[in-house]
């Protein structure tokens, strides 16, 4: 059974950071196409980065592109999104998301990816 658990939300003023972390059980990451979604308040779920595999080049939603970056640690298995210079528009609801290793284009909807953690909020006060 594939669990993922998100920890690092938090409240957190603009032009912070933040470190958010997805630990996998089941499931070797290094070996999975990883990827982090946001849910603002309101919204859907929209892709923020993601990897096809370990070795892959990571791609960015435009809108956190140059601020945001994940990175894996094969050795425990755990993915992670690092946050700088967060704005309010980033406050949302942070999943992460396994689907099988891919090949060429990073996977960047929804219905890709069969597993889901249980999200963590973060929120972005101005």
């Amino acid at each position: 059974q594939v669990q993922l658990v998100e920890s690092g939300g938090g409240l957190v003023q603009a032009g912070g950071s933040l470190t958010l972390s997805c630990a996998a059980s089941g499931r070797t990451v290094s070996r999975a196409a990883m990827a982090w979604f946001r849910q603002p308040p309101g919204k859907e779920r929209e892709f923020v980065a993601g990897s096809n595999w370990s070795g892959g080049t990571a791609m960015y939603a435009d809108t956190v592109q140059g601020r945001f970056t994940m990175s894996r640690n094969n050795a425990k298995n755990t993915v992670y999104l690092q946050m700088n210079s967060l704005k309010p528009e980033d406050t949302a609801v942070y999943y992460c998301a396994s689907g099988p290793m891919a090949y060429g284009l990073v996977p960047s909807e929804v219905r890709y990816f069969g597993y889901w953690g249980q999200g963590t909020q973060v929120t972005v006060s101005s």
